[in-house]
């Protein structure tokens, strides 16, 4: 059988050498137009616009200070109506505030910050029953990766077990670590990787690590820096806030799980305001939710957390148990020890639903006016093209009934509006959007869709768009009266606050971007990493655990060179800074093209194609260990991730 991935491999070995254009081609090839396999759920019998669209509230705050603002969270597993009224509901991971059970839910409540004002927030890994138990993954962890590896002890966690059979899936406690995806911060808050906490349960297996391998030091850091104690099943970030107005957002960053936990919720948003980079209220459209808001507010500025998901009909969520799923190799292996293949691990997840605020294809009603919508793209793998239509199942491409004004991406404001058809959203890349209502008669039925490919993304054109029937479509919009006046402005007359100036580099570091397949089954990946290059030019591929090679000197103006080997785009996120896009060129020369007009602000995401060489620019100003990684999950968990050092 010939799976999807190897018909993107052949199509990218054919255009790897090719340009980006400025609106990537878009077969509309019906051989694909099907939904995406997986769960006993049929995708296509879900109703869509039947569930009104969740507006995430705030958070609320437990304290404040002088000198700074407080929250307490906590990760639970919950139960919640994703899928429509009549449909069993989905067991989930979900954040929410300890002082507040109501407000657990997937994707969690907002975090509403100020700039140049620091937030505090304690994490909490809440992952037991009533009886104090551990509860077990809702999903099947492959322990046979290099990830947090409870079960191997002070000795043997955060490594890659060695097996002479294969194992079962990890069933033990839930490990947990936060990063706060965009923040400018220090290492011990930052949810590296190595620094996870299981809960506090009394049925801990003897032997286990309740820490992983950084705990111990960042929570020491931690005290000295910030005067916090952390707690058994806990850690205590402090956020400076010291950075543009913009919107990020938080989720799990475990060793080797964070695509099983964050699949099964653990995401949210936190938007920075006020201060030189943002504009006076009221330029905009809003307000946006608030703290203990009145009841029946309405609001015009709304995040959209975008997700994929596929569901069992039992309402459970679906994720491959095998790497038999993919499709790559024979359904049941052979795994550990006949053959080099993790038996679990799958290359690229993508469910057959999309969810938007926790609930599938939701449907808003809007006023006649301007709203600001904050998308965030929360996906394991799928990247989105989005498009405004009349008719969500028009052939694709369809024909825009409106246009997307963009005002702002990862790190903030862009230079100027950028007026679109069809926006553009990576994995975890984030979009500042204007859509204009004004003067559309009430009863006019509008459609978010996504013209993006069931696979993964490469930025160079010819993709079979997703099925128009499920994955294809987002949410719906439908008109509804005038409420209140619009006195935001037009986009038109915007004048937006300029992104910072990064400074000239003082140094240019070539790096590689790299897949393992196996020697057992033809193009199957093993592992998908990162790494630098050999003597003779050629790429070195190096894992989590070879030794360090990003050393960037306290305060230097790095220019880092993404050289992409693969077939697949990888969307490279680095932590710590907001980086300006040089450009892209064909590995093997051409001419160096300049970042979309989308991506002229500042951004902590970039798009790296295949066969093309992807420059950005950074300035590293804060000492400490970071990493930079892939960000679709899969890979980010089977060795697509580097630490970094700034010293």
């Amino acid at each position: 059988m010939v799976t999807r991935r190897q018909m993107l491999k052949a199509g990218a070995v054919a255009v790897g050498a090719a340009a980006i254009p400025a609106v990537p081609l878009i077969s509309s090839d019906a051989a694909l137009a099907q939904p995406v396999p997986g769960g006993s759920l049929d995708p296509t019998t879900i109703p869509k616009y039947v569930t009104p669209l969740y507006i995430t509230p705030a958070l609320p705050k437990v304290g404040r200070t002088a000198d700074v603002d407080i929250w307490s969270m906590a990760a639970r597993q919950i139960r919640q109506q994703i899928l429509p009224y009549g449909y069993p509901g989905t067991t989930v991971y979900a954040f929410g505030s300890t002082t507040d059970s109501s407000s657990f839910r997937a994707p969690g409540w907002t975090f509403e910050a100020k700039v140049d004002r620091p937030a505090r927030v304690s994490w909490t890994n809440q992952f037991v029953d009533a009886r104090g138990d551990f509860l077990p993954p809702l999903l099947t962890i492959d322990p046979t990766l290099h990830w947090a590896n409870p079960p191997g002890g002070i000795a043997g966690r955060d490594s890659r077990p060695t097996f002479t059979s294969t194992p079962p899936p990890y069933t033990g406690p839930v490990p947990l670590v936060v990063h706060m995806h965009g923040i400018h911060d220090f290492e011990e808050s930052d949810g590296y990787p190595e620094n996870w906490f299981l809960p506090v349960a009394r049925n801990i297996p003897a032997g286990y690590a309740t820490v992983g391998s950084k705990w111990d030091q960042y929570k020491q850091e931690a005290f000295d820096r910030w005067g916090v104690v952390w707690q058994p099943g806990n850690m205590i970030s402090q956020y400076p806030n010291d950075q543009a107005a913009t919107m990020l957002w938080y989720h799990n960053h475990e060793l080797g799980m964070t695509r099983v936990n964050m699949y099964s919720g653990l995401a949210g948003t936190y938007i920075l305001r006020g201060g030189p980079t943002d504009l006076p209220p009221g330029v905009l459209p809003g307000p946006a939710p608030g703290e203990y808001d009145p009841r029946g507010t309405q609001y015009h500025e709304i995040p959209l957390f975008f997700n994929d998901k596929s569901f069992n009909s039992n309402g459970g969520l679906f994720f491959p148990d095998s790497r038999g799923f993919f499709g790559d190799t024979p359904p049941n292996g052979p795994w550990i020890p006949f053959t080099d293949t993790p038996p679990y691990w799958n290359p690229e997840f993508f469910g057959n639903t999309v969810v938007v605020n926790g609930n599938t294809w939701p449907t808003m009603t809007v006023e006649p006016r301007r709203y600001r919508f904050r998308f965030v793209n929360g996906c394991n793998a799928r990247s989105f093209v989005f498009k405004i239509v009349t008719d969500p199942l028009a052939p694709r491409p369809a024909a825009t009934a409106m246009p997307l004004h963009i005002i702002g991406a990862d790190g903030g404001f862009l230079p100027k509006p950028v007026s679109v058809d069809s926006a553009y959203l990576m994995v975890c890349e984030r979009l500042d959007v204007i859509m204009d209502f004004t003067g559309m008669r009430p009863g006019t039925k509008l459609y978010l869709i996504n013209e993006g490919p069931d696979e993964p993304f490469t930025g160079l054109g010819g993709q079979a768009p997703a099925d128009p029937a499920t994955t294809g479509q987002c949410m719906r919009f439908v008109v509804g009266p005038l409420q209140s006046k619009d006195t935001s402005v037009p986009v038109g007359q915007l004048n937006l606050p300029a992104p910072f100036m990064i400074g000239t580099p003082s140094y240019t570091r070539p790096l590689s971007l790299n897949e393992i397949d196996s020697a057992f089954f033809p193009g199957a990946p093993i592992r998908v990493t990162l790494g630098v290059f050999n003597p003779d030019g050629t790429p070195k591929p190096l894992g989590w655990g070879d030794p360090l090679t990003e050393r960037v000197a306290l305060g230097a103006t790095e220019e880092w060179q993404l050289n992409n080997f693969t077939n697949d785009g990888h969307p490279i996120h680095v932590h710590l800074v907001q980086f300006e896009i040089l450009g892209r060129q064909p590995m093997g020369g051409g001419p160096v093209q300049p970042p979309q007009p989308w991506e002229t602000g500042r951004k902590d995401v970039v798009l790296s194609p295949p066969g093309m060489r992807t420059s950005i620019k950074a300035t590293f100003d804060n000492p400490g260990l970071f990493v930079w990684h892939c960000h679709i999950l899969d890979h980010e968990d089977n060795d697509m991730m580097r630490p970094y050092l700034i010293s």
